[in-house]
């Protein structure tokens, strides 16, 4: 094998390098493609989003269904507004609840639709109306450091 030969096997193993960390770089920023690319769009109000970010995947049953597409504050009903942009080839019931979850203990935060058993489906536009916010890990330290510190105080009373 000649030096010129070898030199092309070098620079196609480099290229093909090159290539792999460009697409894992889309995978890991969430820039990869959705699919077909029909979306419709419906939003949903929470209370708290904790760290949700536009772009974050929506997932049902496991399976990412769409993409958020953006954050607003609801100045009227102090919620933040989410909307995002469903693959039309999947269909949710106009009772869908939606929440916000975690990839794992500290991973990042999805949406997870969980459909209902209404007949007429969630059309372009819709609202979805039951939500669940965003657990915070540190209201829930909280929580738990207050109700010791109470269940403390009652033993000391007993």
């Amino acid at each position: 094998m000649g030096r010129s030969m070898l030199d092309l096997w070098v620079g196609i193993f480099v290229v093909a390098g090159m290539a792999a960390l460009v697409i894992l770089a889309f995978k890991v920023g969430n820039m990869s493609s959705m699919g077909s690319g029909e979306t419709y769009e419906i939003s949903a109000n929470f209370d708290n989003i904790g760290g949700l970010k536009p772009r974050a995947p929506i997932k049902s049953a496991g399976v990412v269904v769409g993409r958020v597409t953006s954050i607003e504050f609801n100045n009227e009903r102090f919620t933040a507004k989410v909307k995002m942009a469903v693959e039309k080839n999947f269909k949710f019931p106009k009772d869908t609840t939606a929440s916000i979850l975690t990839s794992g203990l500290l991973g990042e935060q999805y949406i997870g639709l969980e459909g209902g058993g209404d007949d007429q489906m969630l059309k372009s536009g819709d609202s979805i109306r039951l939500t669940q916010s965003a657990v915070v890990l540190e209201k829930l330290i909280s929580q738990f450091l207050f109700d010791k510190a109470a269940e403390g105080g009652d033993a000391k009373k007993k």
